[in-house]
């Protein structure tokens, strides 16, 4: 498996936690404060096991850090569409297609010295 596969593959698993993490507690307003905080703190924590080797495996492979950053916004964006739809409940809009796209454009104009000799 490529660098770039296995750096997308974990970001993904990565960006799932930290979505959990982030969102997750709004399926739950009656709780404490503390308790969604402290419970986004220790699901996040997993999302670092997973954050961290991946961008040292993309980098190791030879992806640079905007690459590498591009990369993880896009996962992070489609992470959380499926996120919205599936767990919260709400729907995609037209608009949202449309910011995915400028970004999926995004990661193409940073992948661009990758497809072109220098």
């Amino acid at each position: 498996m490529s660098g770039a596969l296995l750096t997308a593959l974990l970001l993904t698993v990565s960006n799932s936690f930290m979505t959990l993490a982030w969102y997750g507690h709004l399926k739950f307003p009656n709780r404490a404060l503390w308790i969604v905080v402290m419970a986004s703190w220790g699901i996040a924590f997993f999302e670092y096991w997973f954050a961290v080797p991946a961008n040292r495996i993309g980098y190791a492979s030879g992806l640079n850090l905007a690459q590498l950053k591009v990369m993880q916004e896009a996962i992070t964006l489609i992470v959380f569409g499926a996120f919205m739809v599936w767990v919260m409940g709400e729907r995609l809009k037209w608009n949202h297609v449309a910011a995915a796209v400028c970004l999926v454009a995004a990661v193409g104009f940073v992948f661009l010295d990758k497809l072109r000799p220098a």
